[in-house]
């Protein structure tokens, strides 16, 4: 009897998220996993854009989840605030997509695919309760970042995702998401040059002088994200706390 009790309540649950987000938003088709390239983390997903949409508008996504796309620039329907949401919370991509442009991670966990039992839902708050700031701008989480939200039309039961790149995941491993999120997040190439986000929210650091004088110094995606592979930002271009409302 007490497993009929809970198989109708997680039933009715699903219902209610299904029902809370299937005007919102639609998806052409569902991203596949790809091999990540060698000494990478993740995939490289096709750029949908960053256009700005009115609250309820609805949104086709070329591809799901989006790692980019139309959505909305209105606080705190876009960004939305960083937090976990539980399963039956409704976080759409209109509005931590605005997460991902500002440098934030987004991570999506899938109930169809086993992740609302307890155990995972307890592994999924300690990451939230757990994350560190961001690694070049210092931003402190609970910012933008991370944004831990149920999200169905995925390949795989997690899904972490920074700006135009997927990490795709049958089971939660924390320590690789943190990597990814160090690496990919906010990234210097070996100039200087900022590569993502499209909207960071501190101006980019100078190379290290070691950058500049020797080749050998180039650095490799890991250390590219790490504050050590730069100098600190300038004290007169301070990093802002709070995603800026673009």
């Amino acid at each position: 009897m007490v497993v009929v009790v809970v198989a109708v309540v997680g039933l009715l649950g699903a219902f209610v998220f299904t029902s809370a987000t299937a005007t919102a938003f639609a998806c052409t088709t569902i991203d596949t996993v790809q091999p990540s390239a060698s000494g990478e983390l993740g995939q490289v997903q096709p750029d949908m854009g960053q256009t700005h949409v009115g609250r309820g508008d609805k949104v086709t996504y070329p591809v799901c989840p989006p790692a980019s796309g139309k959505h909305v620039n209105a606080p705190p329907y876009g960004p939305i605030p960083a937090k976990f949401y539980g399963p039956d919370d409704t976080a759409i991509p209109q509005g931590w997509i605005h997460n991902l442009e500002h440098g934030g991670l987004v991570l999506l966990y899938s109930c169809d695919k086993g992740a609302c039992d307890a155990a995972a839902q307890e592994q999924l708050q300690a990451f939230y309760a757990n994350f560190p700031s961001s690694p070049i701008c210092g931003v402190p989480p609970g910012s933008i970042s991370p944004v831990v939200a149920r999200f169905e039309q995925m390949p795989t039961r997690y899904a972490a995702m920074v700006w135009d790149r997927v990490l795709y995941l049958d089971e939660l491993d924390s320590a690789k998401v943190l990597d990814f999120f160090n690496r990919y997040a906010e990234r210097l190439d070996s100039e200087g040059n900022w590569l993502a986000p499209p909207e960071p929210q501190c101006a980019a650091p100078s190379p290290s002088p070691s950058a500049e004088e020797s080749p050998s110094a180039e650095a490799s995606p890991s250390s590219a994200a790490s504050p050590s592979a730069s100098t600190p930002p300038s004290p007169a271009v301070e990093p802002q706390p709070s995603p800026s409302p673009s």
